[in-house]
């Protein structure tokens, strides 16, 4: 088991994991809303470039120069400039922050030991569902990363157990793990889910509806990918259940996020 840690900044908790010791990082709760990345990196490296940008739930990931040619300013004359539209992002120098913002969507860090880049992920269903953290992972890769040196750290997100979601939800996300082609129907799909050791889907009361972890299916397509269960860590916090520490859209309805970055070596 990985250890998570509460750490302070400010008098404000944050969360750090020891999967990624290496990196100056933070999973963010609440008490810091709502100052932004560009404040909050002085917390892990204040010398720290930093990345971020205009969350969509798709499965686009940007390098810093991808995200400096898109805006017509550098964040640093102007942080309010309009960002790329983008999910996820990824260092490809020393000093980078990169960062991403939840409610209950799973905040996704990665590092490579070896490279020391790191990248930042917003994967919710749909974009877990489209793989958005395996593509984080590619984009490494064609940096020279390789799996074996990769770590990757899940952060609070919804627990499975209170997710409610509908079957299609569940076999659309499903699918990211299983292959489709082999079911007649998505009910067949999420049954074969729930077949599955530590499965991702739990049931419901409610007809057509499941609970789904979605944490668990990053944690699923991570091994299909080839890395090993002690390259990832899953953070035993559920912004759901936690209304002191973590914002919930479920719980509140309310656009209320708040940060998770990293930063390279």
């Amino acid at each position: 088991m990985h250890r998570w840690t509460w750490q302070a900044w400010q008098d404000k908790p944050y969360l750090t994991c020891d999967l990624l010791a290496d990196w100056a990082h933070g999973f963010f709760t609440q008490q810091f809303a709502p100052a932004p990345p560009e404040q909050l990196v002085d917390a892990l490296a204040a010398a720290a470039a930093v990345y971020r940008t205009q969350q969509v739930h798709g499965n686009v990931v940007l390098s810093p120069t991808e995200i400096e040619a898109s805006l017509k300013q550098p964040f640093a004359e102007n942080p309010a400039a309009e960002r790329p539209s983008a999910d996820g992002s990824h260092s490809d120098d020393s000093d980078q922050a990169v960062w991403v913002c939840t409610a209950d969507c799973t905040p996704a860090l990665i590092g490579d030991v070896r490279t020391g880049q790191v990248a930042a992920v917003h994967a919710g269903w749909r974009g877990t569902a489209q793989k958005i953290v395996p593509i984080a992972i590619a984009r490494l890769q064609a940096l020279g990363s390789q799996l074996k040196d990769l770590r990757v750290a899940l952060g609070p997100a919804i627990a499975g157990e209170v997710y409610q979601v509908n079957t299609d939800v569940a076999a659309e996300v499903g699918e990211s793990i299983l292959d489709a082609h082999q079911f007649d129907s998505p009910q067949a799909l999420v049954n074969a889910l729930m077949a599955l050791d530590q499965s991702p889907v739990l049931p419901d009361a409610e007809p057509d509806k499941v609970r789904l972890d979605v944490r668990r299916i990053n944690a699923l397509q991570l091994e299909q990918l080839g890395l090993a269960p002690e390259q990832v860590a899953i953070a035993p916090h559920c912004t759901y259940q936690n209304p002191d520490k973590f914002f919930s859209y479920r719980r509140t309805g309310q656009r209320q996020v708040q940060w998770s970055g990293i930063v390279s070596r």
